[in-house]
């Protein structure tokens, strides 16, 4: 398989299945863009809910930020187990690809509308192109792999049905409210349960856990790029740099061990199951909108420290100090057994996650959240050194 990989652009493969064991399998370029033109989606998001908590809309804006990450993330993330199981890199393959890419750069049009006036119009569609270019594929895959046949069409079959409900919705009074939204969201996550029962897909561990991460690193990015933009905009309006430097420190020390913590844990390692697959690639959704939410956070910080926000302290401190929050917290829950959680050493986990909860209550919560992430990474780089001295001696 790898070397028929190797001729970039063939006319067409036959969409069968590559090996789970496949040795040497990386994300190809085609991913990268895929990621690096989906995070369009994602910075407009997570703008978006910035100006929602900036005018003081907090439960619209949490609401609304969580519905529309949904699309981007459930659109991404169906797309990546797919190529993981059957990515041909053929000319249709490329092709149908490029749509979805143009199915997500038309979400990120319509993620501010979506967000902060609650009209789905433009990003419904937009992931609609992207679904529907995903039923395609699945389509491809059940012409090509017999013994896989059966899953592939419920998963088309699935994906088809629940893009109605989508469409249909937007004919309802009000977009059909929240709770029309939460039933089709409901059917997208029990599609790749009902699929899977038929038979399994054979997505690669390693390479779902490098595209995971290479999204998360994609995501943190954005996170860094909002808040240079916030800084940069803050100086611009005659802001002395020693109002905001501790919110440099903090921030650029906060995402730093975000990323430390995040790649310090063996996610292949964990994803021997498709239980386990299903729950670590669904948590994902908390980890991925949080990191955007951080830049978020951090950004309407600095607006606050410079006089131009309109958020109390404590609301400015906690819409940063949550999303790191949930951030550490589904990182060390994802990555750890149940078993691993009964540990005395493992409770620094959540033992920092409070730390950067109550650092609301202290003057400068954004250092204090930076200082105890790197808190936290000193600590974990420590654990893990006694353990593998431990493990040697024994």
């Amino acid at each position: 398989m790898s070397q028929s990989h190797s001729a970039a652009g063939a006319w067409h493969r036959p969409m069968v299945a590559r090996l789970s064991s496949e040795s040497h399998r990386t994300a190809t370029a085609l991913e990268l863009f895929f990621d690096l033109c989906f995070v369009v989606a994602v910075a407009q998001a997570a703008a978006a809910f910035e100006h929602e908590l900036a005018a003081g809309h907090v439960g619209h804006g949490v609401l609304g930020y969580a519905l529309v990450f949904f699309a981007i993330w459930w659109a991404w993330m169906n797309f990546t187990w797919f190529a993981s199981a059957y990515d041909t890199d053929d000319v249709p393959y490329r092709l149908l690809t490029l749509v979805q890419i143009t199915g997500a750069l038309v979400m990120a049009a319509g993620a501010a509308e979506a967000l902060e006036h609650d009209d789905f119009t433009v990003i419904t569609w937009g992931y609609v192109i992207m679904r529907l270019a995903m039923v395609t594929q699945w389509l491809r895959a059940a012409h090509s792999d017999p013994e896989r046949r059966r899953c592939c069409v419920r998963y088309a079959v699935g994906i088809l049905i629940v893009q109605i409900g989508w469409v249909a919705r937007l004919a309802l009074p009000d977009d059909g409210g929240l709770a029309t939204f939460v039933v089709l969201v409901l059917a997208e996550l029990a599609v790749p349960v009902w699929a899977e029962s038929a038979a399994n897909t054979t997505w690669h561990p390693h390479h779902i856990a490098e595209r995971y991460g290479l999204f998360t690193i994609i995501v943190l990015g954005e996170t860094i790029t909002a808040a240079t933009t916030a800084v940069r905009s803050a100086l611009d309006t005659d802001a002395a740099l020693g109002d905001i430097a501790t919110l440099v420190i903090g921030g650029v020390l906060t995402v730093f061990a975000l990323w430390w913590l995040y790649f310090a844990q063996d996610a292949p390692r964990r994803l021997t199951s498709l239980r386990t697959a299903l729950l670590w690639g669904y948590g994902h959704y908390a980890v991925f909108a949080s990191a955007a939410a951080v830049g978020a956070g951090l950004a309407l910080n600095v607006a606050h420290a410079t006089g131009h926000g309109h958020l109390t302290d404590r609301a400015a401190a906690l819409a940063y100090t949550v999303p790191v929050a949930v951030f550490l917290t589904m990182v060390w829950l994802l990555h750890h057994r149940a078993a691993e959680l009964r540990s005395r050493t493992d409770l620094v986990h959540p033992a920092a996650v409070l730390a950067v909860l109550a650092s609301v209550f202290t003057p400068a919560p954004v250092l204090v959240t930076g200082l105890v992430t790197t808190a936290l990474v000193a600590a974990t780089l420590v654990l893990t050194w006694r353990a593998g001295r431990a493990a040697a001696a024994a």
